[in-house]
């Protein structure tokens, strides 16, 4: 058992770093080498900041998807523990095992880019953003608190869906599905918060920016906003994961 839980966690381990290795690395990619200006993307950056997010969604749901079930964010654990007979045991382990992939993930994007970073923001005072997500209007934080809870219960409404044995989805295109889900978020309602809609990609990355000495990291300047995309996606996964299995689950055929 012990050696089971130790695989699944590193599988939550490299899933979440692989994740957090694409999906910062496209930031770092359209901020460092658009504009010339800290913290403006190039045209045309959103779309593919979305787009690379969705892939490495893909990508590490592979990596992990049959050894761990590829949660790769707490949300997504809680939200199993709750309405899938996930182990509350492994809740935590998991959770950790997913902060620290995304802490090393965000680590190596850093020290792949630390010469554009140094060019752009010798006093590392504006791209701590590369990395955390920060709020659209600052004077208004629970403006971006509903966009993380209405996002998340999106996320784990479809991933639901979507996983549902009962709707009979051919398996090998979950992780596409699930990568595509998060595209259209981002899309849609990225704007308020970044659409973190996960906790650990979010404060394994923002813990990073605090030990790499980012000075706008949003978890030690005094701004606090570090709370939104952690307590945001844990209360939108479960009413979206909730909502899922009252209004649809309960109608679908159990055979």
């Amino acid at each position: 058992m012990k050696n089971n839980l130790m695989a699944e966690l590193a599988a939550e381990f490299f899933g979440t770093l692989i994740l957090i290795l694409i999906g910062t690395g496209v930031v770092a990619m359209t901020v460092l080498f658009g504009t010339g200006v800290p913290g403006e993307v190039v045209r045309g950056g959103y779309t593919n900041i979305t787009l690379a997010w969705g892939a490495a969604v893909v990508m590490g749901i592979y990596v992990a998807g049959r050894v761990s079930g590829a949660h790769l964010n707490p949300a997504v654990t809680i939200t199993l523990a709750l309405f899938r007979d996930f182990p509350w045991s492994k809740v935590a382990p998991y959770s950790v095992a997913q902060v620290l992939g995304a802490f090393a993930g965000a680590a190596l994007v850093y020290f792949n880019y630390q010469p554009a970073f140094l060019r752009m923001d010798p006093a590392l005072e504006t791209t701590a953003g590369v990395f955390a997500t920060f709020p659209a209007f600052p004077a208004q934080p629970f403006a971006g608190f509903f966009d993380q809870v209405l996002g998340t219960a999106m996320l784990l409404f479809l991933i639901f869906a979507i996983t549902d044995e009962r709707n009979q989805l051919p398996g090998n295109l979950q992780p596409v599905m699930v990568g595509l889900v998060v595209v259209a978020i981002g899309m849609s309602m990225g704007g308020m918060h970044g659409y973190a809609i996960n906790p650990a990609r979010d404060f394994g990355p923002r813990l990073w920016t605090v030990v790499a000495g980012f000075k706008n990291n949003g978890l030690t300047d005094g701004s606090g906003v570090f709370w939104v995309p952690i307590a945001g996606p844990i209360l939108g996964g479960i009413l979206g994961g909730g909502a899922y299995d009252l209004f649809i689950r309960r109608f679908l055929p159990r055979s």
